[in-house]
């Protein structure tokens, strides 16, 4: 049974009114609200294209029509189908969302761990380049900041940080530790140097507490030439097929951009109308100060 991985592009996104209130009325009553709190309107539309990519991997990867099924979030804040049951499907399904920059993603796979994160590469907006690697130093080991400080270009540096912290966002995301866990545990040997555009390499390595953990893949790929994507997999559960026969050899997924349209083809609405969904959005403001992008 095959994954998935798709990428919504929010910061593109200037919803109209009928797309927003269909938008609204596609989701819980508490998520609406919880998006509603939001100040900013990007923010608003990430957290918008999160849950509806969630509720679209329900329903096209179960079969569960749109408006059966209900999602809750455990202790963590973390989604999860609550009603029908999980064993509505025969295969337990894990996912996980991202948004960061311009882009909401969204990586599943039957019976795995799975953890993806998106990261934007920006320049620092309040300090230089060696004042911010000076303070996020720590939470990597020194041979990830060799890797890191290696690039000629202060640009390429920052390219490979974000890379770096993507891959070790992506590892906690799937196996849930959360802020807990110590970041040095974790240390990518990265492969190929350059990613390039519409290529998913798997050739990283991660060592776990100074040894090769070779249980975990890592997919990584460009969704564009500023947005890096990286998703750990686990070891396939027991009973579960793995197609290639073993863990390294699984075939990588690259990321489907999907229309707003494509977003919500299996949607079904949950409520009714209400102007004040649209109105409370009109109200925000776009984003706080944008970071330079170079």
């Amino acid at each position: 049974m095959e994954g998935a991985r798709w990428a919504f592009r929010f910061g593109a996104w200037s919803p109209s009114r009928a797309e927003w209130m269909l938008a609204a009325r596609c989701v819980q009553p508490e998520e609406r609200e919880r998006i509603n709190q939001f100040m900013f309107t990007k923010d608003a539309k990430a957290a918008m294209a999160g849950r509806l990519l969630i509720r679209k991997l329900v329903s096209v990867k179960t079969g569960l029509p749109w408006d059966e099924f209900r999602l809750d979030r455990t202790s963590r804040g973390k989604p999860y189908v609550a009603h029908p049951s999980p064993e509505t499907s025969s295969v337990p399904w894990s996912f996980n969302i991202s948004h960061q920059g311009d882009f909401a993603v969204l990586a599943a796979e039957p019976g795995r761990q799975v953890g993806v994160d998106v990261m934007k590469t920006t320049r620092p907006g309040s300090s230089s380049v060696p004042e911010f690697f000076r303070v996020m130093k720590r939470q990597f080991t020194n041979f990830e900041w060799c890797t890191i400080t290696s690039a000629q270009s202060e640009w390429d540096q920052l390219h490979l940080f974000y890379r770096h912290w993507a891959l070790k966002e992506s590892f906690i995301k799937a196996i849930g530790s959360g802020l807990g866990f110590n970041l040095q545990r974790a240390e990518f040997h990265i492969a190929p140097i350059r990613m390039e555009e519409g290529r998913v390499s798997c050739e990283t390595r991660m060592h776990l507490d100074e040894e090769e953990d070779e249980d975990w893949i890592f997919e990584e790929c460009l969704l564009d030439g500023h947005h890096h994507v990286a998703v750990a997999l686990g070891k396939p559960d027991n009973g579960i097929p793995n197609d290639a026969g073993k863990p390294r050899e699984a075939t990588p997924h690259g990321f489907t951009v999907l229309s707003f349209r494509e977003l919500i083809a299996e949607a079904t609405p949950l409520s009714e109308e209400n102007p004040a969904h649209w109105e409370s959005f009109q109200r925000k403001q776009e984003a706080p100060m944008r970071q330079s992008e170079g």
